[in-house]
């Protein structure tokens, strides 16, 4: 045994030397990643395929993302906008698209606002929401103070970017510092006097901005906010008098655009006066033989041969004096069901700008699914509806309804109909619209619709035939209209379905 002792003691050494090696090491090992929230198998983010299928609306993903797309289904139209542009065109019609944007950003405050973080257990209260001032106004900044205990000087710097600060705390001149200035310093002891200041602290619009939101800093010590303080001119007021008795025809004009088919007109203005013998009709008319219609309470106007469908609208709707309209079509027909007194209700008791009806059982109404990208813009128009309108059981909210509408004419006057679109047109009024008009559809509010054989002679059918080259939508008509919302509307592609 004696001879095999030294050949013991390198192998314990070299079996030593392994453990530290090895065993230790991977200890090491565990511990750093056990220390690093990234690799610890204990924090993760749910893979892709999994969170891709927590935020889909009707089929699109509305999920955090800074780009959009339109995949292709066979169940959808898919229009990828930049396909009708001149392909040699396209560079620099997409270079005076992004300039005109960038004008836009600056007018109406498109940038993306500050994300504004509370501190944790900060002893300041500042306002969050509802300090508003108009332009060149002043306010006193509500809910500013400290909640800490005393010390031997406390310094409290407040700081604006488009006004001034002062306080109506009567205090002496050391104690603060920069009345009237963007910038106002207290400096105090005494919390109970910091908090009868911070109490009194004013704000003074001095720039003539319309709407903007100026972030004030708020700091003490250690510890810096900033809060919102809105400056926006209120609206000035557009009302309507409906008179003494509240009668529907000071409430109501009704509107329409004609095109050659005044036998279908004149069955029109026929079935409105059996159930509204005094309404006012207005009636915008770009025949090329125009014919006179003279009919009490009936206001005929006369455009420029074949001047376009939109064209015609905007001039129909310059010209009412009540607060609502209502569009129709020259070949619709009204009925005992067609009630416009519930139309009113409706907007009367919600807060829609736009209510359609349904023709001849038809309530034909959709949904504008907007996607913002960095470059550009996709939009999806969906059959249907969101959901139903309050307090209104066979109404819903929807973006766009069928061509027999109620509206309020100062805000839907306010988004205008593009004259442009001569023949083809009708959802992208509401595209226009979008972000802006509020839009319902109430499937029991009806109109009839003229029989489409309904020529009663050789020259009626004449007239239907002339009137059909012109309606009839082409392919030329189509890359006109995408060709112009891929500039003025940014959209980079539209699906349908």
């Amino acid at each position: 045994m004696l001879r095999y002792k030294y050949f013991y003691g390198p192998i314990l050494c070299l079996a030593i030397l392994t453990y530290l090696l090895i065993y230790k090491g991977k200890g090491k090992q565990v511990k750093q990643e056990w220390e690093s929230p990234e690799a610890s198998s204990f924090f993760k983010l749910l893979p892709e395929e999994k969170y891709k299928s927590m935020f889909l609306y009707n089929g699109i993903w509305l999920g955090p993302k800074n780009h959009c797309e339109c995949a292709k289904s066979s169940k959808l139209t898919v229009y990828q906008l930049d396909d009708y542009i001149d392909k040699e065109k396209l560079a620099s019609v997409t270079k005076r698209r992004e300039k005109e944007f960038k004008d836009y950003q600056k007018r109406y405050s498109y940038e993306k606002k500050d994300v504004l973080v509370a501190q944790p257990n900060i002893p300041l209260s500042y306002p969050i929401q509802g300090a508003e001032v108009m332009p060149l106004h002043t306010i006193i900044i509500p809910g500013l103070g400290f909640h800490g205990e005393n010390a031997e000087k406390q310094k409290v710097l407040l700081e604006a970017s488009f006004g001034t600060l002062d306080t109506l705390a009567d205090v002496p001149n050391d104690t603060v510092h920069g009345r009237g200035k963007k910038k106002l310093t207290i400096s105090t002891s005494d919390v109970e006097l910091l908090n009868h200041i911070l109490k009194h602290i004013t704000y003074t619009s001095t720039e003539y901005l319309l709407d903007a939101v100026d972030f004030v800093n708020f700091v003490m010590e250690t510890h810096h906010v900033r809060f919102p303080v809105t400056i926006r001119q209120p609206r000035m007021p557009k009302l309507y008098d409906p008179g003494p008795d509240n009668n529907i025809r000071n409430l109501v004009t009704i509107t329409t655009k004609t095109f050659f088919r005044y036998h279908k007109l004149r069955v029109l203005i026929k079935s409105i006066r059996k159930y509204y013998p005094d309404i006012t009709i207005i009636v915008a008319d770009d025949s090329e033989h125009p014919e006179k219609i003279q009919e009490p309470n009936v206001e005929h106007f006369i455009m420029p041969f074949a001047k376009g469908w939109f064209a015609g609208r905007n001039l129909a709707i310059s010209q009412v004096t009540t607060k609502y309209y209502l569009w129709v079509d020259d070949d619709f027909l009204f009925t005992e069901n067609t009630k416009i007194e519930e139309f009113v209700a409706v907007l009367e008791n919600s807060n829609l700008d736009v209510v359609g009806g349904s023709v001849k059982g038809n309530d034909y109404k959709f949904q504008l699914i907007y996607e913002e990208g960095e470059g550009s813009s996709c939009l999806h128009l969906r059959f249907g509806s969101y959901h139903r309108l309050e307090g209104f059981p066979h109404c819903v909210v929807t973006s766009g309804v069928v061509n027999f509408f109620l509206a309020r004419t100062e805000e839907t006057r306010s988004i205008g109909f593009d004259p442009k679109l001569l023949r083809v047109a009708h959802s992208e009024y509401f595209i226009d619209g979008l972000g802006v008009l509020r839009v319902g559809s109430c499937s029991h509010l009806s109109v009839d619709h003229q029989p489409h054989e309904s020529a009663n002679n050789l020259q009626e059918r004449n007239v239907e035939q002339r009137y059909n080259t012109f309606r009839t939508r082409t392919q030329k008509d189509t890359q006109f209209k995408l060709a112009l919302q891929f500039f003025k509307n940014r959209m980079k592609c539209f699906t349908k379905g």
